[in-house]
Parts: C-alpha cells; sequence; structure tokens
C-alpha cells in the first residue's frame, strides 16, 4: 500500500494534487456545466494528455518537441478509420458507385479499399494500433536523433518539419485519408451512438480516468530510478553519459512514452468530437500544446491539466467576445504567463501561495494549540 502510494501517487503532495483535480473534472464541472460545454471541456482535456507527455519529453527529459500534433493525429486517425468503416457499411452507402466504401474514397473514384484500411474494420486493432504505430515512430525519431546526439533547437525545428511533412502526406492522399476536410460524419462504435448526451457523458468521464491513469503512470516512472536519471541527464547529460549510462536510450523511452499518451487523446478527442483532420497534426496544433504546458508548468504533470483548460477556455473566451482580436489577446496572455510566472501555474503555487497556505495553516494550528492548553486545569 506505502509503495503504491508512493509511486503511483507520488506522496503526500502528489496524491493531494490527484484529489483535487479529480473533484474537479468529476465533480464540479459535471455539474456546473450543461452538457455542450462538458463536451467542450472533454475535448480540451483530450490535449491536456499531450501537454502531459510534453512535461515528460521536455519538463523531464529536457527535449522540446514541436511536433507533438502528429502523435495525436495518429492515435485520432486509427480510431476514426474504425469508426467511418463501421459508418460505411453496404447498406449505408448503397447510393455510392462502389457501396462498402468510405464517401471520401467514392467521391475521388476509389473503387475498392485500401489494404491498409481493412485491420481496421476491428476496434481491437483500432486501439492497439492507437498505442503501437505513435511508438514505433517515435522511436524510429527518436533513434535517428538521439544516437547521432541531435539535441536542442536542431531536435525541435527536425520535429516541426516532420509535423508539416505529415500534414501535407494527409492532404495530399485525398482518396486515402479524406484530404484537407479529415474523417467525418462518425456516428457509431460496435452499434452504440456517440453523438447523443449519454455518449458524451460517458466518453467525459471515460476521457477523465484515462487522463488521470497516464498522469499516475507519469508518476510512477518518475519515482523511479529512471525518473531520478532523466533528471540528471536533462541538468548534466555528460555527467550522466560519463557515469556509463546510454543516455540514448532514455530519451527514447521518454519520447516514446509522451507519444503514446498523447495517441490516447488523440483517440479520445476523435470519440469526443466525432471526426478528425489535419488540422490537428501540422505545426500550429504542435506548438499550442507546448503552450499548454508552459503555462500549466513544465515540471508539473497536474499542472500541465490546468493550462491546457486555462487556455482553451481563454481561446473559446475571446474568440466568441472579441471575434477579430482574440489571437493577439491569447498571445499577450502567453507572454504575461512566461513574463512574471516562468514556470507557469505550479511555479505561482510553489512560489507564493504554498507559503501563505503553509502560514496559514500553522497560524490556526497554533490558535488551536493555545486554546487547547487555555482550558486545561492549573496544576497544584
Amino acid at each position: 500500500m506505502n509503495a503504491f502510494y508512493n509511486r503511483w501517487l507520488g506522496g503526500k503532495k502528489g496524491t493531494i494534487e490527484l484529489a483535487i483535480l479529480a473533484a474537479f473534472i468529476f465533480v464540479v464541472l459535471p455539474l456546473g456545466l450543461d452538457v455542450f460545454r462538458l463536451n467542450m471541456v472533454g475535448k480540451y482535456l483530450t490535449y491536456a494528455f499531450a501537454a502531459v507527455g510534453l512535461v515528460m519529453v521536455w519538463g523531464y527529459g529536457g527535449v522540446l518537441s514541436l511536433g507533438q500534433g502528429v502523435f495525436f493525429g495518429i492515435g485520432g486517425y486509427c480510431m476514426a478509420m474504425f469508426l467511418k468503416l463501421e459508418a460505411s457499411d453496404p447498406i449505408s452507402t448503397a447510393h455510392q458507385t462502389t457501396p462498402g466504401i468510405p464517401d471520401f474514397m467514392d467521391w475521388n473514384q476509389v473503387t475498392h479499399l485500401p489494404l491498409f484500411w481493412e485491420p481496421f474494420h476491428s476496434l481491437t486493432f483500432a486501439i492497439v494500433a492507437a498505442l503501437v504505430l505513435p511508438a514505433a515512430f517515435a522511436y524510429l525519431i527518436g533513434a535517428a536523433m538521439f544516437k547521432r546526439r541531435v539535441g536542442g533547437v536542431y531536435f525541435s525545428i527536425i520535429t516541426q518539419a516532420i509535423a508539416a511533412i505529415l500534414t501535407i502526406l494527409v492532404v495530399g492522399q485525398q482518396g486515402m485519408t479524406g484530404g484537407i476536410n479529415g474523417i467525418t460524419d462518425l456516428k457509431t462504435m460496435h452499434g452504440w451512438s456517440i453523438n447523443t448526451n449519454s455518449a458524451k457523458y460517458v466518453l467525459y468521464y471515460v476521457n477523465a480516468a484515462l487522463l488521470l491513469g497516464s498522469i499516475m503512470l507519469c508518476k510512477y516512472v518518475l519515482s523511479s530510478k529512471l525518473g531520478r536519471l532523466l533528471l540528471a541527464l536533462r541538468d548534466k547529460e555528460d555527467r550522466v553519459r560519463f557515469s556509463g549510462y546510454d543516455v540514448a536510450n532514455f530519451k527514447i523511452f521518454t519520447f516514446c512514452l509522451g507519444a503514446v499518451i498523447s495517441a490516447i487523446g488523440g483517440a479520445m478527442f476523435t470519440l469526443q468530437v466525432g471526426f478528425m483532420s489535419p488540422s490537428f497534426i501540422g505545426i500550429v496544433p504542435s506548438i499550442e500544446m507546448v503552450i499548454f504546458a508552459a503555462i500549466g508548468g513544465r515540471m508539473s504533470l497536474v499542472g500541465a491539466v490546468y493550462g491546457t483548460l486555462l487556455v482553451n477556455y481563454g481561446k473559446s473566451a475571446f474568440s466568441e467576445s472579441f471575434p477579430s482580436l482574440w489571437l493577439f489577446l491569447m498571445g499577450a496572455m502567453f507572454i504575461g504567463v512566461v513574463m512574471v510566472f516562468p514556470n507557469g501555474l505550479a511555479g505561482l503555487y510553489e512560489t507564493y501561495l504554498k507559503n501563505w497556505f503553509e502560514k496559514l495553516l500553522s497560524a490556526r494550528l497554533s490558535v488551536r494549540s493555545n486554546a487547547i492548553r487555555g482550558g486545561l486545569p492549573n496544576e497544584q
């Protein structure tokens, strides 16, 4: 029990953080929001998976990836392919020139289902692919870069270029991927409608549970010897290398872990929103994911969730109230937070609020102790 408490929850402090986050996500938000707004929050929480992955890759691994949207998109497309095949049964597509294939393929004169689409008739395969494919892709990128000691700004630029290349590839292969529109009109999963209000509630809670589970997994990794080595190589990489450790393997593992977590968010995004498009793969969403982690605190797993919610809430509020100015307001918010609180919201708590809470608690305990002493009878 103590091992679970310390390794999976992060000790007393980590347990309190997770409990507060769980209460906020599972109780406060569902009670205070209607189904439409709650579904929007659920969409924001899918982005939080990518932010949590970036905390591991960037905050603890010391490697800034500007292509995290790639893995988010791979997970989303794997789930979208299964859902689209279920929606493209011969009866529903009887009006097409070629029944039984997705509508965008029929529009582009594709006469048979491509071979790589066939396994996605299985939900099990789609789930496994959503985990394995991003991990394999991240391994290839990581092995090619880290084994050659490519890091820093060069790695960031390369991952950004990969995001751009993959976006162009997906858009260009319109008959296979849906092109710029993506894969849309997703309705059911094994006959269960994902568009009803009850389904949105269920998917929201599943999404939130998976997010908390991902945070606990990351806490388990960080509490192990591997976690201590990650901190060491982030601060003194050469010293860790000279100690006999293969630094590249640690970076590859962290990069793959961040990729898998991001892909889970992408798969849940597809289920909650009902489509997936290349607009979530490219450079802009990848940079936004970095902003989520930076504002929440790049060393805080829980802070990354709050940062994601804050930025996306501001994005929605600004765009609704100031359609022509919201991009400037978002930029000003990001610059202001980074300049005033360089360690994000988590740093704000550690620097200012933590001492205040501790002093307040100490004062209350002191008052209570004095009151108890004052009520005791005098010794003769």
